[in-house]
């Protein structure tokens, strides 16, 4: 008999599931396909033997039947996290000086209680779970690629130490508040819980021990069947895929027999109803709306609304990078002056400082990357074209002094004139003409620093003028869908405008005609 195509892609699939985890089943079946599988196959096909080696061979094949149907082929249907105990943890656990932590007096407990419920139920194929060693040794020693000549990377090597697990906090830990917000001894403890961001993960494994008949308990023999892990976020990854009619996969060992296993993994979960499927939809849509609610009820339905007569700005900046300066370690202090009929409420903040930055070489340039952001409020009288996002590219400089020793100083202590007034840079309020003089003040160029702005204007005056829009929209619609009735009404006006010159003609005539006309109508 030839066996069907092996399924060689090995690779993990991705699964997303909102039901809960404890309902996942898998079907895990494995069986062995050489060895006295294949002479079983021999020995069923007809042959021309004589009677007496007929009589030995059935003999065998009775006594390779039971040998087949108990060792060389076994299925389980394993749900998450169920834990299956393999020979050699029976052998191990079964001796209670052996278990040291609680997980392991829990295993020896339960397996007594095997034991007294007549022995496990599985034979070659077990699980690890979350809780078991192997899960942190594979984890802390698992391949990145396929190759087998892979060289651990560093990155490779600092993230093998982060362990990606859900932590059982307790409550009073998250409301308690933290008393260090900074901590100045860092250790390596501590940068693996912090400095890392990672999704919780619970991880499963289905093995299979495929040591000789009467001696399993070997971990040499153990081999991982299919990787389970679970996040918090609903996302299931299996590795290797469900087989499907992709074909089962294959394990070689190595060995003087060269014995060839197969197995396959199929999807055991219990297939919901109809009915609870739209009672599950009705549940969701209901909480949804009700969640709908909540958010509403938080923000409310007041909007709030700019002063009348107002333009509101509202600005989120950010002060992106400086270049151009000749010494590293920078940081910026900035003032902002609010012009004339601009004005800010009483806890807008209009100056700050940013951290120390240092610079990197980019081109021929050293530049800071500061990433500084800020956020503005402020009112105007009339309305301005700000709104929209604007990058600003501002040049800058200091104050000199001539002479020498000055730059020596700078260069060799540090420090430099400073302004007493920060607001000499700025233009007078009372300065009325169209240049403003600074002769005697000396200055020299240092860098740039380029700041990236998102502006948002708010005024009922576009309010107003919306609803302007949209009412004269309305009518213009309104005419558009009456273009039948409008030529009615045309016709109409001009019967009214001829009757109307009929009755002047009428009274234009002298009243003797009129008299006349109107007895020789009344005349039979």
């Amino acid at each position: 008999m030839a066996e069907p195509g092996w399924n060689a892609d090995t690779g993990e699939a991705v699964y997303r599931s909102r039901d809960p985890m404890c309902n996942m089943r898998f079907r895990v079946h494995i069986q062995r396909v050489t060895s006295t599988s294949l002479l079983l196959q021999q020995l069923q096909q007809p042959s021309s033997w004589q009677d007496k080696e007929l009589i030995s061979l059935a003999t065998l094949n009775t006594t390779a039947s039971r040998h087949h149907s108990y060792d060389e082929e076994e299925e389980a249907v394993i749900g998450w996290q169920e834990k299956l105990f393999s020979q050699f943890e029976v052998d191990l656990y079964q001796n209670k000086s052996a278990c040291q932590s609680p997980l392991d007096q829990q295993y020896h407990q339960e397996i007594l209680n095997l034991e007294k419920a007549g022995g496990r139920r599985n034979r070659r194929i077990f699980t690890y779970t979350d809780h078991d060693r192997f899960t942190n040794l594979e984890e802390h020693c698992q391949k990145v690629t396929t190759s087998v000549q892979e060289v651990p990377s560093y990155l490779v090597e600092r993230m093998a130490n982060v362990r990606r697990r859900r932590q059982d906090r307790r409550p009073m830990e998250r409301s308690a508040l933290k008393s260090h917000m900074v901590t100045w001894e860092v250790s390596q403890e501590l940068i693996k819980n912090n400095h890392i961001l990672n999704t919780p993960v619970q991880t499963m494994y289905i093995l299979a021990d495929l040591g000789p008949y009467g001696k399993l308990g070997c971990q040499e023999h153990e081999h991982v069947l299919c990787t389970i892990k679970v996040d918090s976020n609903g996302v299931i990854t299996v590795k290797p895929d469900l087989t499907g009619t992709n074909g089962a996969y294959r394990i070689e060992l190595d060995g003087e027999k060269r014995e060839l296993w197969k197995y396959t993994l199929e999807n055991a979960s219990a297939q919901a109803q109809q009915e609870e499927e739209e009672r599950e939809r009705r549940m969701f849509k209901d909480l949804y709306s009700r969640h709908k609610e909540h958010l509403g009820s938080l923000v409310g339905s007041d909007f709030e609304m700019a002063p009348p007569g107002a333009l509101r700005l509202l600005v989120n900046g950010e002060i992106v990078s400086a270049k151009g300066y000749e010494y590293n370690n920078l940081y910026m202090r900035f003032f902002l002056e609010l012009p004339s009929r601009w004005s800010s409420p009483v806890f807008q903040q209009l100056s700050g400082v940013t951290q120390t930055c240092t610079a990197k070489a980019l081109d021929r340039d050293s530049v800071a990357y500061f990433s500084y952001p800020f956020t503005l409020e402020a009112f105007f009288t009339q309305e301005d074209g700000l709104e929209g996002s604007h990058i600003l590219t501002a040049p800058t400089w200091r104050p000199v002094e001539l002479g020498t020793v000055s730059e020596l100083r700078r260069f060799f202590i540090g420090g430099s004139l400073e302004l007493e007034d920060i607001t000499y840079v700025r233009v007078p309020g009372t300065f009325q003409g169209s240049r403003l003089s600074r002769f005697g003040f000396r200055t020299e160029m240092t860098g740039s620093v380029t700041f990236r702005f998102h502006c948002l204007q708010q005024s009922k005056a576009f309010l107003e003028s919306s609803s302007l829009r949209k009412r004269m929209q309305n009518v213009l619609d309104r005419f558009g869908g009456f273009s039948q009735q409008n030529s009615l009404y045309n016709v109409l006006e001009a019967f009214q405008r001829a009757r109307r010159r009929m009755q002047e003609a009428r009274e234009s005539l002298p009243q003797d005609l009129i008299s006349t006309s109107a007895s020789s109508v009344l005349q039979p």
